[in-house]
């Protein structure tokens, strides 16, 4: 039998709503921010269970934090704490995005403002790359040799993942999933693997997402439902779903508008992953944003209402632990190779590249930087160096 919880559940909205407006610094920073505030200072829930959340947040598809908050919303308050959790914790961000949106088709015209997103879009290549070499140290291991010979096959789903994203510019879901069912099958074989009549329902979840044309509700509502569905981790690992469908799919952004909407994603609050309302709001307006918003996040929530009630026995299964392994692998590939074609792209004269240089340099060797303040920073230089020199 659950203990009585020592908070309301007007008090947990009420921290998601706060944490949502003023939580800075990605997704490692904001599960961060949830343990020391709900485990160690409130004491709200306990560390066994804030590990459980953590746990299924990394196993389970969709944004590493909102995963989380969801599930934390869930442990005593079951279907409306986490509904009530996780819409406290993107509303402010979702918010702030779709006034930028406002703001951004505007004035994007202005020198003013292709100034400042001169300087912010390099910064972000940057930061973006950093992640990406963080997330492959964490994901896939270390570069030491004896790591990267007793994990070789993730390595090579790895150097997959970069291959085919740059060579085709776009993402690959049967790769993805082949790569995780490959994976799941060396490591661990699940028992169905011996019923040969069984077809795994996982083969047709990435089929008929891309036979929709034009700029669509119903087009909008499916791609951006694919991307939640295969995020798994850091809220950047659906840069490359979007760039392959947002940029060379559907052209609904051209490059430069895509990393200004990544861009505009790290320097709000809250999950990253609420770069979708910015881009759904340039695509279709305030309804184009609502959905995208929606249709990401949506298959988080599903997954944590349905599973969190068993998730300590689904924990335990070695086979969908090695499945979403193989798939986190070529994943965190496909972003690398993401971040090299945005690069080749964005990066168009020295002080560009500089900048780009300097931000990654930055969060190397300065603990304390955080992307929003590398961000401002850039925008200001954007400004000098377009406006004033």
């Amino acid at each position: 039998m659950k203990e009585k919880p020592i908070y309301k559940l007007s008090d947990m909205t009420l921290y998601f709503l706060k944490l949502g407006t003023w939580g800075f610094g990605g997704p490692v920073a904001l599960v961060g921010y949830m343990y020391r505030d709900l485990v160690e200072n409130k004491k709200w829930i306990t560390e066994e269970e804030y590990k459980e959340g953590l746990a299924l947040a990394q196993l389970a598809p969709g944004p590493l934090a909102a995963q989380l908050g969801i599930y934390i919303g869930f442990v005593h308050y079951s279907f409306w704490g986490a509904t009530l959790a996780g819409l406290a914790f993107v509303l402010p961000s979702f918010i702030m995005v779709v006034l930028l949106g406002m703001i951004y088709k505007l004035y994007s015209g202005l020198p003013g403002m292709q100034a400042v997103f001169y300087g912010v879009s390099a910064a972000v290549i940057g930061i973006i790359a950093i992640s990406a070499y963080k997330l492959t140290l964490k994901s896939v291991s270390s570069l030491k040799l004896e790591a990267v010979k007793s994990n070789w096959l993730l390595w090579l789903f790895y150097l997959a993942g970069i291959g085919v994203t740059v060579i085709t510019q776009q993402e690959s879901i049967l790769l993805f999933v082949a790569c995780g069912l490959i994976y799941m099958i060396v490591k661990a074989p699940p028992k169905w693997l011996k019923r040969p009549s069984v077809i795994p329902s996982v083969l047709l979840m990435g089929t008929g997402f891309w036979e929709y044309k034009g700029k669509t509700a119903q087009e909008i509502w499916w791609f951006f439902l694919k991307a939640g569905t295969f995020v798994f981790g850091s809220g950047l690992a659906i840069v490359p779903f979007l760039h392959g469908g947002v940029v060379n799919e559907f052209g609904w952004l051209n490059e430069k508008q895509f990393v200004d909407a990544v861009a505009v994603a790290m320097v709000s609050p809250g999950p990253v992953v609420i770069t979708v309302a910015f881009i759904g709001y340039l695509v279709a307006g305030f309804p184009g944003a609502c959905i995208a918003a929606l249709a990401t996040f949506l298959p988080c929530y599903i997954f944590t209402v349905a599973f969190a009630p068993s998730f300590k026995k689904i924990a335990k299964n070695q086979s969908i632990k090695a499945f979403v392994d193989g798939i986190t692998a070529v994943v965190i590939g496909a972003l690398v190779g993401a971040v090299i074609i945005i690069a080749m792209r964005s990066i168009i004269d020295i002080p560009t590249a500089l900048i780009a240089i300097l931000s990654m340099l930055t969060l190397i060797y300065i603990k304390k930087a955080k992307e929003p303040h590398l961000i401002l920073i850039s925008a200001v230089i954007g400004l000098i160096l377009k406006l004033w020199i």
